[in-house]
């Protein structure tokens, strides 16, 4: 057994602004608690320049530590992590947003918890412990609360909140729950956990606090949240 190392996939699409900060905290906390990592950003044709300036961190941190594996147009997340998993060279795969909703700061822990537990995939969980949504109005804590009770009720995942997108998984176990997914967009996480507790994976959960955007508009849409509706149908349906 090797050292562990850790592949942050961080699927872009006009982060500019986002991206040399995300990037600096991730640089900062796994620096500090001395863990081995790499950055691999995939970005998907974005228009304001994001490439560019995942170019000039390149140059900063090395090519080592920030992995360019960007894509002509968008493509969506599911392809963007498939394309990400082929080009990782840690034996842990760390999948976030980044938009600053997720804070690396959690990133250590989660690599405690795995340790701890020996999981094959570590959520963070914004429903548990110290975990809680900052900057969201009454309506989308609605609607977030909502559809992961009615997740909880229709497909007990045994996991306290599925559509969270900032998860720590092994490798092989990440490639064979995308090869099985079939959801796109906001479904695709949750789905992730349902097949993953079908495959009878264990999974560990550490309390997140959610920060909204920063920058630029919640991608969080109504239009959205009817995708999200039909997929969890479709879910429930199949499952």
């Amino acid at each position: 057994m090797g050292k562990d190392k850790y592949s942050v996939l961080l699927p872009t699409y006009n982060e500019r602004e986002n991206l040399p900060i995300i990037t600096w905290l991730l640089c900062k906390y796994f620096d500090e608690s001395g863990h081995d990592y790499e950055i691999i950003v995939i970005d998907d044709g974005s228009p304001d320049g994001t490439l560019e300036v995942a170019k000039k961190l390149q140059e900063i941190y090395g090519d080592d530590k920030i992995v360019l594996r960007p894509r002509a147009k968008k493509l969506g997340l599911g392809t963007a992590y498939i394309h990400g998993i082929k080009h990782a060279t840690g034996n842990f795969v760390i999948i976030m947003d980044a938009d600053l909703s997720h804070h690396p700061k959690f990133i250590p822990q989660f690599i405690k918890k795995q340790k701890e537990g020996n999981y094959d995939l570590v959520s963070g969980t914004r429903y548990i412990g110290d975990g809680g949504v900052y900057g969201w109005d009454l309506k989308r804590k609605i609607i977030s609360r909502g559809a992961n009770y009615v997740t909880q009720v229709l497909l007990r995942p045994g996991a306290s909140d599925l559509t969270g997108s900032f998860r720590l998984y092994r490798k092989e176990v990440l490639q064979k729950l995308v090869e099985s997914c079939v959801s796109k967009g906001y479904v695709f996480q949750m789905e992730m956990i349902i097949r993953a507790r079908q495959y009878g994976y264990s999974i560990g959960e550490v309390p997140i606090s959610f920060v909204d955007r920063v920058y630029g508009e919640s991608k969080l849409g109504g239009s959205e949240i009817i995708g999200f509706a039909k997929g969890l149908l479709y879910l429930f349906a199949t499952t």
